[in-house]
């Protein structure tokens, strides 16, 4: 009798191990890797019980509701682990919910009239050159902002949302990594999908060509001429390829 009774408590612990439940904005929520698995994971692979468990409790722990997005997973191989995506909105949320937030600026790093600029917005000119983003957060108990500024190259995939909006996705960049360094005790481990390896909706257009960057290749004034590059030095200097930016409208 006794060993059926401590049988049950097992496995009554190592449900509840597997089981998490708690409020996010004034809703009761409940989640299981059943659940994760069926209702809240995106990519062609099976997501383990581990990683729905470590999923569960990121959401616990900063009251994220995957049902609204906030949150979600993405595995498209069985030999990679999960991704755990938070999305932009539930970092403004946490932002605006701190008492010492005090607002944020961010644009645009291009380069315009050989000239390297920060615009704020996402609006540009139709010759100027997308070199990255930027993004200033304030807090009232710091006396400089917390600052970020990403580059194009490094975030660009040229492929769906990249491709169509590319101005608005290294500004959006640009402000998650200002914000998470502005709040790192509510941000810390939390990224969106514009910084890990993926795209959400991966693409699979047969038809879709790659486009460039930039529009043309961008060279900053200088007081004195660049000298003659020797001999040596020339082997190693690389071609690259003018690129184009795709106009919207600002985020």
């Amino acid at each position: 009798m006794a060993n059926e009774k401590q049988q049950v408590t097992n496995a009554v612990v190592k449900s509840n191990i597997n089981q998490v439940t708690y409020q996010a904005n004034g809703e009761d929520l409940f989640l299981d890797p059943s659940t994760i698995k069926n209702y809240l994971t995106s990519g062609s692979a099976d997501i383990t019980v581990q990683e729905a468990v470590l999923f569960m409790n990121l959401c616990k722990f900063q009251k994220l509701n995957p049902f609204l997005k906030e949150a979600y997973l993405v595995k498209y191989s069985k030999d990679k682990p999960a991704d755990m995506i938070v999305g932009k909105e539930a970092f403004m949320k946490r932002a605006e919910e701190h008492e010492k937030y005090e607002g944020y600026k961010a644009g645009l790093i291009i380069g315009r009239n050989n000239e390297v600029i920060e615009i704020e917005g996402s609006f540009t000119m139709k010759n100027d050159v997308l070199l990255g983003g930027w993004a200033e957060v304030y807090r009232s108990d710091r006396k400089h902002p917390s600052i970020a500024k990403v580059g194009f190259e490094e975030y660009n995939t040229s492929k769906s949302t990249w491709a169509q909006k590319p101005k608005t996705m290294i500004r959006k960049v640009a402000l998650v990594q200002a914000l998470r360094e502005a709040f790192p005790q509510n941000l810390g481990g939390m990224y969106i999908e514009e910084e890990t390896s993926y795209e959400f909706v991966p693409d699979q257009s047969p038809t879709e060509k790659k486009t460039d960057a930039n529009s043309k290749p961008f060279v900053v004034n200088e007081d004195k001429p660049a000298p003659k590059p020797t001999t040596k030095e020339t082997s190693k200097i690389v071609d690259v390829e003018p690129t184009e930016v795709d106009e919207e409208p600002g985020f």
